[in-house]
């Protein structure tokens, strides 16, 4: 009954025609608020969601790592427990360690990564070798797998053989020697085999080897390795593989998410979807303030009515519930129609690529689009929460008017 009245307080002719602007006024302010967040926000999902892939590519679902320290050893039962563990679908182990890279003059520090032969199991690395291919090749002649920042800073083609990087690496247990400091550094060369592009952070970081290498290098044992990481069967539970693994390793080890072992992006990226949907939610706040004088307005051009309804017995509650009603209605068609033009939006970016991003070195060429239902919730009851803000003091003041008893 209340959104009877509302609708009819809304089609009727006013007396004053700025009554009818401010409504429609608000109205779109509310349309372009609500279709602003709901594209925006599923931009951004766009952009979260081509991010987490690509970081995906690089970091698996789990990895074991040491409590302390940078080293972890692996012994034959806990590999073998660790075959009994259902939802693994494979593990490759792992060795990272900072080098200076040099190519004639040009060098660069780089963190040189050590994988073996599963390690193609467990990430995609090897569908985003750009030049060349993925070849580790053997402890005796092994080859690296460049990212193509520093490819670059090194001024070399990495498919081509001609000439091998140098790589200088800490020297394991040698102190550091004032007067010849290369003393506490071991040299090897190593030939290249192709490059990677995932992106920047990765592609100016990392240079994959052979892992039996790299250990050797680093003179370690055989059974130590800098950790373990692991890709997950489908359907696999997470967590249920987290504990299983924690029964085998104990409190020496660390299992790590793929969330936990890049926390940082998550968080800021959660922290800017956030400050994005706070700072558009402001022209929604512009609409409150055309809603608060449209309505105002309207309690004022319905003065005659309102003293009707207090005459036939309506309580202050129920005129305050049709003013209410009223703003929830404007708020309501701007809602809808800024809903659909948000889907109208994101479909035709889907399907036509309307706005390109500028530049070839992206990994896609427009701004990618991801419509989701939390989006659409948030942004609803937002809407609500604006709508009944606006339109509670000028119900209550509809509901305050005294009856003319004379």
């Amino acid at each position: 009954m209340n959104f009877l009245f509302a609708w009819r307080y809304f089609k009727s002719k006013k007396s004053t025609n700025a009554i009818n602007i401010i409504a429609w006024v608000s109205v779109v302010a509310v349309i372009v608020g609500t279709a602003s967040l709901i594209v925006v926000l599923s931009v951004f999902n766009g952009f979260e969601d081509l991010v987490k892939s690509l970081y995906a590519t690089f970091y698996t679902e789990l990895k074991i790592v040491p409590a302390e320290g940078k080293l972890l050893k692996l012994s034959p039962e806990q590999e073998k427990a660790m075959t009994g563990i259902r939802g693994i679908k494979a593990w490759s182990k792992v060795l990272e360690e900072k080098a200076l890279l040099k190519n004639g003059e040009a060098q660069t520090i780089a963190f040189l990564k050590g994988v073996d032969s599963q390690y193609t199991k467990v990430t995609t690395m090897a569908e985003y070798v750009k030049v060349g291919q993925f070849d580790l090749g053997t402890k005796e002649k092994p080859r690296a797998i460049l990212g193509v920042g520093v490819e670059s800073v090194l001024g070399l083609w990495s498919d081509r053989e001609l000439l091998p990087i140098t790589a200088y690496l800490p020297k394991r247990g040698a102190g550091i020697n004032i007067a010849d400091p290369m003393s506490a550094l071991i040299a090897e060369n190593i030939y290249t085999a192709g490059a990677f592009a995932i992106q920047q952070e990765f592609d100016n970081k990392y240079v994959l080897t052979n892992l039996d290498f790299l250990k050797g290098l680093l003179n370690l044992d055989p059974d130590e390795f800098g950790g373990i990481e692991l890709a997950l069967a489908e359907g696999a539970d997470e967590e249920e593989v987290s504990a299983s693994l924690r029964k085998i390793f104990g409190k020496e080890y660390t299992i790590l998410s793929r969330y936990q072992q890049n926390q940082g992006l998550y968080s800021v990226m959660q922290m800017e979807k956030w400050v994005i949907y706070i700072l558009l939610s402001l022209i929604l706040v512009v609409a409150a303030f055309t809603m608060i004088g449209s309505l105002t307005m309207l309690v004022l051009e319905k003065q005659k009515d309102i003293q009707v309804l207090k005459a036939m017995g309506a309580s202050s509650g129920r005129i305050q519930s049709i003013f209410i009603s009223e703003g929830f209605l404007l708020a309501g068609i701007g809602a809808g129609v800024g809903m659909l033009l948000a889907l109208l939006i994101c479909w035709a970016q889907q399907k036509f690529a309307l706005v390109k991003l500028d530049g070839g070195s992206f990994v896609i060429n427009q701004y990618p689009v991801k419509i989701m239902l939390p989006d659409f919730l948030l942004v609803s009851a937002t809407v609500i929460i604006v709508a009944f803000l606006a339109s509670w003091l000028p119900a209550r003041k509809a509901a305050a008017s005294q009856m003319d008893l004379g």
